[in-house]
């Protein structure tokens, strides 16, 4: 099936096969005949990288009346990232129309969206916070909506977005059509659906497999001191180039990381909530175009990052659960490409670590660069752990000594 068999406009069509592409995705094929010929409003639940944006965006962009300079349509998303990553797509998908789509996000002077909203903009795109602070201000007004979508549910209400969304919904007309697209689909999620949503077709693609199948897993047991070196070795493999993110739990092990790396020789930046937003961008846009090769984030700055050619995903540090590695595996492997993700775990975090990887669905093969662990790191590692179990259970109390009786 062709993008022109779906029912989307010339317009759209010539702008998506500009772009390369000539066969919707699943997610596109399910979800944009809906969106064009019901009025119900949707739950769509696919993998990352599985082109979600253009299957609500190319119905949005055929349906805004280009006459009409008010918001018709707001997408909210839980990062700047990905605010500017979706706003990216649409203007690629709208061609020639005069459609305008502005985003609007934290970090940025308010001064110049204040002034763009007020020239008239029909697509929104943005975060909770800024999106609530524009309402508040009086500089957006959402009575013209028609389409409200929440992109990557699952991570808003992670980030404690509920109580901001909620309010720009009440902001919102009551006839409108709602959409809402997440990887993973949470309890919390469901249960937004069924507060905010009327009788919603749910369009599921792919649930069994949330992680792409285009992605080879591998995990490395190793001790902590000897990552650096099983790291640079992966990077130096003249086999396969490298070309991905390695992530990291903290900001400063991305900035300490990042800066080892450059030492070694190897193009690497960091990418962490500490930035600024503009320097957030010119990093990214540095790796986009391939100036730097390697990208070291948190997840936080790493989320909606959209880059089809990435053939790495590393886990410098083992995800915390699930969701998280799902999220940081499908950065690669997207839009049917090949990609590799390599997780590091250090001894004593395999029960964990296989406890995710069961949680998430998939399994992953130990790798060719694990190491023997030593005996007497092992020991030492088993008297940590019966010390933590007995702390666990008595607390600091050292055993009562025996009264010996004369």
């Amino acid at each position: 099936m062709s993008f022109r068999e779906l029912g989307l406009s010339s317009a759209s069509v010539e702008a998506v096969e500009r772009k390369g592409f000539s066969i919707p995705t699943d997610i596109q094929r399910e979800v944009i005949p809906l969106l064009l010929s019901a009025e119900s409003d949707i739950v769509g639940q696919s993998k990352t990288g599985s082109g979600k944006t253009a299957a609500f965006g190319l119905p949005i962009l055929d349906s805004i009346d280009e006459s009409i300079r008010e918001v018709q349509a707001l997408i909210l998303t839980p990062t700047r990232e990905l605010a500017i990553q979706v706003t990216d797509e649409l203007r690629s998908l709208r061609g020639k129309r005069r459609i305008y789509v502005y985003s609007v996000y934290g970090g940025q002077p308010i001064g110049p969206q204040i002034r763009a909203l007020e020239g008239g903009v029909h697509i929104v795109v943005g975060t909770p916070g800024r999106v609530l602070d524009h309402i508040n201000r009086g500089t957006l007004n959402l009575d013209g909506v028609r389409f409200f979508v929440l992109d990557e549910a699952d991570r808003m209400l992670d980030m404690g977005f509920q109580e901001d969304i909620e309010a720009i919904f009440r902001a919102t007309p009551k006839e409108k059509r709602v959409l809402m697209f997440s990887a993973t689909m949470p309890m919390d999620v469901l249960l937004l659906a069924k507060k905010y949503m009327r009788n919603p077709e749910v369009v599921i693609v792919s649930r069994d497999e949330l992680v792409p199948g285009e992605v080879e897993q591998e995990y490395i047991e190793a001790v902590p001191h000897r990552r650096f070196d099983l790291l640079t070795k992966i990077l130096s493999d003249e086999s396969n180039e490298f070309y991905g993110i390695v992530f990291c739990q903290t900001k400063a092990e991305t900035r300490e990381l990042s800066m080892r790396l450059r030492a070694a020789g190897f193009r690497a930046e960091a990418l962490n909530g500490d930035m600024s937003q503009p320097a957030r961008e010119k990093t990214f846009n540095r790796f986009k175009a391939r100036k730097t090769k390697i990208l070291v984030a948190t997840d936080v700055a790493a989320r909606g990052l959209d880059v089809p050619e990435i053939t790495h995903v590393i886990n410098y540090s083992i995800p915390m659960n699930p969701e998280q590695y799902i999220h940081r595996i499908g950065r690669t492997g997207r839009m049917g490409k090949k990609g590799k993700a390599i997780t590091f775990i250090a001894p004593g975090e395999l029960r964990r670590f296989r406890y995710i990887t069961k949680q998430a669905g998939v399994e992953v093969k130990k790798s060719e660069l694990s190491e023997g662990i030593p005996k007497e790191y092992r020991e030492r590692l088993r008297q940590e752990e019966l010390e933590g179990e007995y702390r666990g259970r008595w607390g600091s109390m050292k055993p009562r000594q025996r009264r010996r009786r004369y």
